[in-house]
């Protein structure tokens, strides 16, 4: 994988589906750790989070580590979720798709970066990362394809210039999971 030290690089996380590559090969990422090696591969210029939100969940896991990560060097950005019953098995959903958010921003950033880092497996992202190629930015993507059934999309590793294995970075972004940790996932 290839950075160049002067190049400004920004971090755009799927929130959701990182976790998704996250849980998939059972490793806990410490963002702090994530920001520092971003950091020694060029001018980190933004690194940007994307979750929705239960509103009437003030205290879950997922608003402690947004708290934590907006205090910590990350961009949050936010919406909130709805819930909702799925018909065909009767069970309480969440939906909260940050993608056209995503996509906006990671478009408005090319003008001004030379690498987006897109932490997603998501095949829907393949026009943006296309889009933000014909504008001379290079992007590299992080996930996973260790996990069965992969969570990154064949299409989306193709047109990316570079796949980061997300596996094969668990050594530098990850710790010990302790319970009480609310830097990480």
């Amino acid at each position: 994988m290839a950075f160049y030290p002067d190049e400004r690089i920004g971090l755009f996380i799927d929130g959701a589906n990182f976790y998704a590559a996250v849980r998939a090969l059972n490793i806990e990422i410490d963002y702090a750790k994530l920001l520092e090696e971003f950091r020694k591969r060029g001018r980190l210029v933004r690194a940007s989070y994307y979750t929705a939100l239960v509103d009437d969940q003030d205290f879950s896991p997922l608003k402690k580590m947004v708290d934590w990560l907006d205090y910590n060097g990350f961009t949050i950005i936010t919406k909130s979720a709805k819930e909702y019953i799925d018909p065909s098995s009767g069970k309480k959903r969440t939906k909260g798709d940050m993608d056209v958010n995503i996509a906006v921003d990671a478009l408005q950033a090319a003008q001004w970066l030379d690498h987006i880092i897109l932490f997603s497996g998501d095949g829907d992202f393949c026009p943006l990362v296309k889009a933000i190629q014909s504008k001379g930015v290079r992007v590299s993507v992080v996930s996973t394809t260790l996990s069965n059934p992969p969570v990154a999309s064949d299409d989306l590793r193709r047109v990316a210039d570079t796949f980061i294995e997300l596996g094969d970075l668990a050594q530098l972004l990850t710790r010990p999971t302790r319970a009480d940790d609310t830097a990480s996932i």
